[in-house]
């Protein structure tokens, strides 16, 4: 039997590679080596010889591998010949298989073997690009304490840029996100009764999209999907978790099921009430529809995100209910979840200049939240997922909206 003492005479490598079948990705080879030529025109084009990307989103997007952390620093090295993932070896070789190009799994042998794996793919390149708004002070330090490289520059612009025109892969697999998400919703509406708690309902629907997610894309990895489901004062927060509270009648409801393939998010929010609204919620919820009716309008090629945010603040001001806005209009969707992958140069807010193009996946979903105490008081939502084209928007989202529809009857 090995004693622990006996460890030093192990020879223990810093990083090693294994052969490994590769699995199913989510798109094609094609679609990797298009994404990773445009990468290296924009390197090229900044004398830029290496690129690192340590966030699940860039990484998953040049590569096919979405990494769980836990811990332990991942990584993607692209060269002008070369696609590399940097895996810890907890996760043996399932990052190979699921990796574009190559993988090199580093060890916890002895500290900072992830920057040695990564200084062996960069070969002493001197100039470096990297995600400014993802790299740690830690990982700046390792790269100029172990690597050597002083000359950093940011990257994570330019690639948010390119990851917002979606190619046509991508937009198949976002419609196919969109309905699976109506497909939950439905499976929701269908459990809402007085007395049920939000977590039942919530499983619900999340169950519905983890089974027709498993039959559509039966090579995926299986992860990730969630559902929100709030009901009477949990409205107000469009991130609320899911609680045991019970529905009541007269609850306004917010029903968000958000599907999750291969790290690509996609969203359906709907307000609906539990029995019929009084007046006040009436009126509120038909202001918030008009606004995420406008909204829908407004979507076409040429329009600045501000120039949306700011027809809809006009008709909220209108109402006079513009103080009652909590958040921005929309926002971009492809690889994407609530802990990573934000493009936000592509939001429906007064301080974002970016032109609507085709390719680009948005979303519109006005909401208002009323406080406590003044009539009406909940949060109301609704949300539709749309590809801008020469022409009218094609919206995703089949499942319906409004009062007409969403009053479950008791």
């Amino acid at each position: 039997m090995l004693r622990s003492n006996d460890v030093t005479k192990i020879n223990r490598p810093e990083f090693f590679k294994t052969n490994v079948e590769k699995a199913a990705l989510p798109f094609s080879s094609s679609e990797y080596e298009r994404r990773l030529a445009k990468l290296r025109e924009e390197m090229a084009r900044r004398n830029i010889p290496v690129s690192l990307f340590t966030s699940m989103h860039n990484i998953a997007y040049y590569s096919g591998f979405l990494y769980c952390s836990f811990g332990r620093p991942f990584g993607c090295v692209v060269t002008p010949d070369r696609c590399v993932t940097v895996s810890a070896n907890i996760d043996g070789s399932q990052p190979g298989r699921r990796s574009f190009g190559e993988n090199i799994i580093y060890t916890d042998w002895q500290r900072d073997n992830f920057w040695r794996a990564v200084g062996d793919v960069a070969r002493n390149c001197t100039r470096i690009g990297v995600e400014g708004d993802h790299l740690t002070l830690t990982s700046r330090t390792a790269l100029e304490n172990i690597l050597g490289i002083t000359d950093i520059v940011d990257i994570a612009p330019s690639t948010m840029a390119m990851r917002m025109i979606k190619s046509d892969e991508e937009t198949t697999l976002i419609r196919e996100g969109a309905r699976i998400a109506d497909l939950g919703a439905a499976a929701m509406r269908d459990v809402i009764r007085p007395g049920i708690r939000e977590i039942d309902v919530a499983m619900a629907g999340r169950d519905a999209m983890e089974l027709e997610i498993a039959r559509a894309f039966p090579k995926s990895e299986i992860r990730d999907s969630w559902v929100w489901f709030q009901s009477g004062p949990n409205t107000d927060g469009a991130h609320n978790p899911v609680t045991c509270r019970q529905l009541q009648k007269g609850d306004i409801l917010s029903l968000n099921t958000f599907p999750m393939i291969s790290g690509y998010y996609t969203a359906l929010e709907r307000t609906l009430f539990l029995g019929t609204p009084d007046e006040p919620s009436l009126e509120l919820w038909e202001a918030n529809v008009a606004a995420h009716e406008l909204g829908l309008s407004l979507i076409r090629p040429g329009v600045k995100c501000s120039e949306i945010c700011a027809e809809i603040n006009a008709l909220f001001e209108r109402k006079g209910l513009l103080q009652y806005r909590s958040f921005g209009y929309g926002h971009s969707f492809g690889i994407l979840s609530h802990y990573y992958g934000r493009e936000a140069g592509l939001e429906f807010r007064e301080d974002v200049e970016t032109m609507l193009e085709p390719g680009m996946v948005v979303s519109m979903e006005p909401m208002l939240w009323v406080p406590p105490g003044i009539p009406g008081a909940g949060g109301y939502r609704e949300h539709d997922i749309l590809l801008v084209t020469d022409g009218v928007p094609e919206n995703f989202t089949k499942y319906p909206y409004g009062p007409t529809a969403n009053i479950v009857e008791i």
